[in-house]
């Protein structure tokens, strides 16, 4: 057993979220302050493991503050944990935004305690999906985080709720149905669920009970649901549309995330091979994810759900950079998932805000909100220049990996192409970006919207901590690409680079 930390990180929201369902009923603001100190002090602890990561070379590839104890000793399941150069960064991701989520949260009045108890489940699932090296566990919590997103979007949402709920878990259940077949395929095939021991050699030295390349689209399939990619992703416009402003956040945030990450974590590091052959087509479908995405987010009116689909051009940008294949390519994928997180659950939090005061979404009915709400007008302007991927944000040093590392890699023929294309995406960007910031907040004002309040205290506090966070990652990536570069080397061992 190592030191402890990453199950205290992992169990700290769960923990929190049982005291709240069956010891804080009827006491709303208890139930608030409980929530914000399990979910800051997996934070914090997050931040102490980040600090202590080491970053030497020859750290490539190793498994650090790992966790291991046999879990069902008839399938050679572990309760298995641990984090690498890959996992880390997405790890302390998903607990800056579980407690900025909490504090979005903070006006919250229907049902507090069932509110509080589902969010804080869904960080503990989002956080065990990058915490686990066990393959059972893995996809157990994958599974957990369909349950408090559907109960969140189906009673905390607006809308068509019901139905955005319901089209998700189909969804979601429909990817992971393919994604157990090829958990249980490698299973038969190793004896193991071990995804370190499978990526070094597990796979490639034995007869697999599918031809490999079938597992590999068996499990890259659940991916794409997740990240989603086209014609994987309709589920996610309705999901982020009707969901409620904070499990926005974490839906865009970090759970979308989740399909980038396994892509990394399994299906090429296990199928080195296989993704070498498939590249090319993943890359056409990204670069297809980027520019039609973009394209729809042009025709869209609704605040929330232009954020929505400009999500799915972004996720194009994180499939082109893992399928590219090349390591500058993958860091800078890994990157964009980390910014994107960032940047785009600002975008909600602000949206939130505006829908919340001004009690409009629609951007044909808004205009001239600078002068009523200078301080959301700001930071708005921030997440939306960032989004476009404005040099000194972490958005552009993502992109700028991503585009470089593409163009360069010698994996993938004719991917300078692609690479190109996928860059007119940032045009089309810029275009819907700077569109959605004129005519919310500019132009004549509009007498309606006097007297619309401003940020208080508390929501200053969490948009200035998503933009310190989005100006340190875009002035000095290094400080998480130093971290990312040694989880993507393993893997770009696996490729013979």
């Amino acid at each position: 057993m190592g030191s402890g930390y990453l199950t205290t990180i992992l169990f700290l929201p769960a923990v929190g979220a049982a005291l709240i369902a069956f010891a804080l009923a009827g006491r709303p603001r208890l139930i608030k302050w409980t929530a914000a100190i399990f979910t800051a002090i997996p934070l914090i602890l997050a931040i102490v493991l980040f600090v202590q990561f080491d970053r030497s070379p020859e750290a490539a590839g190793l498994i650090q503050f790992e966790e291991k104890v046999l879990w069902i000793a008839a399938l050679n399941a572990n309760y298995h944990l641990g984090v690498d150069g890959l996992s880390l960064p997405l790890t302390l991701l998903t607990a800056f935004l579980g407690f900025l989520a909490v504090l979005i949260s903070w006006k919250i009045d229907l049902r507090v305690r069932e509110y509080f108890a589902w969010l804080l489940l869904l960080e503990t699932s989002i956080l065990g999906v990058f915490l686990s090296l066990d393959l059972l566990l893995f996809f157990i919590m994958w599974e957990i985080e369909v349950i408090p997103m559907y109960f969140l979007i189906n009673i905390w949402g607006s809308g068509r709720k019901e139905y955005s709920a319901i089209k998700y878990v189909v969804y979601t259940l429909f990817g992971s149905a393919f994604m157990l077949a090829g958990i249980l395929s490698i299973y038969f095939t190793t004896g193991s669920l071990n995804m370190v021991e499978i990526a070094q050699g597990g796979l490639a030295m034995v007869q697999t009970a599918l031809p490999a390349a079938a597992i590999f689209w068996l499990l890259l399939i659940g991916f794409a649901v997740k990240l989603p990619v086209f014609p994987l992703h309709t589920w996610l416009p309705d999901a982020h549309t009707d969901a409620p402003t904070a499990v926005s956040v974490m839906l865009a945030g970090v759970l979308i995330k989740m399909g980038g990450y396994g892509m990394l974590r399994l299906c090429v590091s296990l199928f080195p091979e296989v993704a070498k052959g498939y590249a090319l087509l993943l890359v056409i479908l990204a670069v297809v994810n980027v520019l039609y995405g973009a394209a729809v987010t042009m025709r869209q009116t609704d605040f929330k759900r232009l954020i929505a689909y400009s999500s799915i051009s972004h996720m194009g940008y994180v499939l082109l950079g893992i399928f590219a294949l090349g390591q500058l390519s993958m860091v800078g994928a890994t990157l964009q998932m980390f910014s994107h997180g960032l940047v785009t659950g600002l975008l909600f939090a602000m949206v939130g805000l505006v829908m919340h005061n001004a009690h409009e979404r629609d951007l044909r009915q808004l205009g001239g909100l600078a002068r009523q709400i200078p301080i959301i007008a700001v930071v708005f302007s921030i997440a939306g220049l960032a989004s476009l991927g404005l040099p000194t944000t972490s958005g552009f040093a993502a992109e700028f990996l991503v585009f470089v590392g593409s163009f360069s890699s010698t994996i993938v023929p004719g991917i300078q192409v692609y690479t190109i294309l996928g860059v007119l995406g940032v045009v089309v960007t810029a275009g819907y970006i700077l569109w959605m910031l004129q005519r919310a907040f500019y132009g004549p004002v509009l007498e309606r919207y006097n007297g619309t309040p401003d940020a208080d205290i508390l929501e200053r506090v969490y948009m200035f901590a998503f933009v310190a966070v989005i100006m340190l990652v875009g002035i000095y990536p290094a400080i998480l690409t130093d971290v990312i570069k040694l989880g993507i080397s393993p893997i770009v061992g696996l490729l013979g680079g």
